[in-house]
């Protein structure tokens, strides 16, 4: 399956089983078709163009003891919904006790690499796993998207679930039109597409997958990130370097046992994150392993300043392989 058809799959799975959970969003009837059809109007409930009305709408349905998957279509407009996810969702578990759950999961496209500017290609995983009460999940392979949004729809607390567009099939298709013809973009084939089981099961929030061991380097990542690193692995091994890598999957809740272990091995450890450089996810590991007293040598390789319009100048400041390996090498002399 590609990657958004393993997501729509899983959700059609789990809906079948729960009449809890409903979509919505800004034109979700022509964007989940199938499940349109499926479930109809009542369960698939297109909205106006405003987040902050179907965001805020998501929360009370949540708390009344519905499971909504608020569609943003891409994770820029989060911040127009930022007052119902950050001072209502996140917090009235807390506010309450725990008498009150908000069991909401927002998807959203992120990330850049086709030339669409940096009010619409930003990542800001970091910014929401900032918040206590948000988890943040980040796939980077139809198999993974498919076990990771079963979970989320479990989960008791609110979810972002990120989808890279260089990963989603619609995506995909829309990046080739409104003047893109000739503009180039690298999707990651092993990402976009890929083997599925036959039927899905929940794969637990806050598990890291151990893509690839390696003894010189440890490369974490996640997304559209664990292929370049793939990518840039391959290439080290040809010099006869061997770097492992981990896929996080979820920002928060964060594997910290997956990152100590495989880091104390190796004594290098390579974080590429395509959100912000500043006060995100990158520094945030890097505290985590200092703080268990393991002695390792360290670089990143992360978006450093606002996503430039220019496809040239955004290749210079986005992750990217060539980036990678000059940061690997780094390390490691």
């Amino acid at each position: 399956m590609t990657f958004f058809e393993a997501i729509e799959d899983a959700l059609r799975q789990a809906m079948e089983k729960d009449p809890r959970i409903i979509i919505l969003g800004e034109d979700v009837h022509t964007i989940h078709l199938n499940l349109f059809i499926k479930f109809g109007d009542k369960r698939i409930r297109s909205t106006p163009i405003s987040e902050s009305a179907f965001v805020g709408a998501a929360v009370g349905a949540a708390m009344a003891g519905l499971r909504p998957v608020a569609d943003i279509m891409i994770a820029d407009f989060i911040p127009v919904a930022m007052d119902a996810i950050v001072n209502h969702a996140a917090k009235n578990k807390a506010f309450s006790g725990g008498k009150w759950n908000v069991p909401l999961v927002i998807r959203t496209a992120c990330g850049g690499g086709y030339g669409d500017a940096g009010q619409h290609e930003q990542s800001l995983w970091g910014w929401m796993a900032h918040i206590p009460g948000i988890c943040a999940v980040v796939p980077s392979n139809p198999a993974d998207a498919g076990g990771l949004i079963l979970s989320a729809l479990e989960c008791e607390d609110p979810v972002i679930f990120f989808e890279h567009k260089l990963l989603s099939e619609p995506w995909l298709g829309y990046m080739g039109t409104g003047g893109r013809d000739s503009v180039k973009f690298d999707v990651p084939i092993d990402g976009a597409s890929g083997k599925v089981p036959n039927e899905w099961e929940p794969i637990p929030l806050g598990k890291a997958c151990v893509k690839r061991k390696g003894t010189d380097m440890t490369m974490i990542s996640l997304g559209v990130g664990v292929h370049r690193c793939l990518e840039a692995a391959a290439a080290l091994e040809n010099e006869g370097i061997h770097a492992g890598i981990i896929d996080l999957r979820s920002v928060s809740p964060l594997d910290k046992d997956t990152i100590l272990k495989e880091v104390a091995a190796s004594g290098n450890m390579l974080v590429v994150d395509e959100d912000y450089k500043h006060y995100g996810l990158s520094g945030e590991l890097a505290a985590i392993v200092l703080e268990e007293g393991i002695s390792f040598k360290y670089e990143r390789v992360c978006t450093t300043q606002t996503i430039p319009y220019s496809r040239k100048r955004e290749d210079e400041i986005l992750p990217n392989t060539e980036r990678i390996l000059t940061a690997a090498k780094k390390i490691l002399q």
